[in-house]
C-alpha cells in the first residue's frame, strides 16, 4: 500500500500532516472543473464576439476565430490560476473533492508557482488525454503532473487545514494595533493549524506576540484566535 502521508515542518515550527491526493480525486476535480468552465465560455463566448463584431465592424472570420482561441485560452487558464491563488488553493471542483494546491512545504501557492504549473497543463495533457501528465503522477511518490514537479506544488487533502478543535471558538477582538498583511497571514496560518499543535507549543509560539496581546499562558493563545476572528471578518 503507499503512504501518501507526508510530515512537514512550517518555518512558523507547525508540524502539519499532509495527505497527497491520488490520481481519481484530481480527474474528478479536473471533469467537474472543466465542465464549469465549458458552461462559462458558452455562455459569455457569443456576448464577446458580437460585442467585438459590432465594435470593429468585421466580418473577417478568421479574426473572429483568433478571438474565440484567445478568450477560450485566458478563460480556460485564469480559471484554474484565480482560484489557486484567490481561493484558498481550491477550484470548485478541488474543493468539492476536498482538496487543494500548496506549495511542497506546505505555504499557500503564490502567483508565480501557480503560472507555472498552469501554463504546462498543455504540456501534460500532450500528446493526448493528459498522457504525459499522467505517467509523471505514476513515476513520483507524491503523484505530481509535470506543473507540479516544475512549480514546487503538491495536491492535498485539505483536513489538515481545515480540522477544528473545540477551543478555537472564540469570539473576534480587535488588535490593538494594525497587522501588515504577512502579519495578517501569519496570525490566520496559526489560526488554521492550531489543531496540528500540542498546548504546550501553541503556548510558545502564542508567546511571540505577548508585547501586542499582553496576555501570556493559554490566555495568549486564546488572543490570537480572537485576532484571528478579527481579520476574517467575524465582528
Amino acid at each position: 500500500m503507499l503512504d501518501t502521508i507526508r510530515k512537514i515542518e512550517t518555518p512558523e515550527g507547525v508540524e502539519l500532516e499532509l495527505r497527497v491526493v491520488g490520481l481519481i480525486p484530481r480527474a474528478i476535480a479536473w471533469i467537474v472543473d472543466t465542465v464549469i468552465v465549458l458552461l462559462v465560455l458558452i455562455i459569455m463566448l457569443p456576448t464577446i464576439l458580437l460585442f467585438v463584431k459590432t465594435l470593429v465592424l468585421s466580418h473577417d472570420h478568421s479574426f473572429m476565430q483568433g478571438v474565440y482561441l484567445i478568450t477560450i485560452f485566458i478563460v480556460w487558464w485564469f480559471y484554474d490560476v484565480y482560484f489557486e491563488v484567490r481561493r484558498g488553493g481550491a477550484t470548485p471542483g478541488k474543493k468539492m473533492m476536498g482538496l487543494m494546491v500548496v506549495h511542497d512545504d506546505g505555504t499557500p501557492i503564490s502567483w508565480s508557482s501557480s503560472f507555472t504549473r498552469n501554463l504546462l497543463r498543455s504540456v501534460d495533457f500532450m500528446p493526448f488525454g493528459y498522457f504525459f501528465g499522467f505517467i509523471s503522477c505514476l513515476c513520483n511518490k507524491d503523484f505530481k503532473r509535470l506543473g507540479d514537479l516544475s512549480a514546487g506544488t503538491v495536491v492535498v487533502y485539505t483536513d489538515a487545514f481545515t480540522r477544528v478543535p473545540q477551543h478555537i471558538a472564540v469570539s473576534p477582538i480587535a488588535p490593538p494595533l494594525s497587522f501588515l498583511p504577512d502579519e495578517q497571514r501569519s496570525i490566520l496560518d496559526y489560526y488554521e493549524r492550531i489543531n496540528t499543535l500540542s498546548n504546550e507549543r501553541a503556548i510558545e509560539l502564542g508567546q511571540i506576540l505577548n508585547e501586542v496581546t499582553l496576555q501570556k499562558g493559554q490566555q495568549s493563545v486564546t488572543t490570537i484566535l480572537g485576532y484571528a476572528n478579527w481579520v476574517l471578518g467575524r465582528k
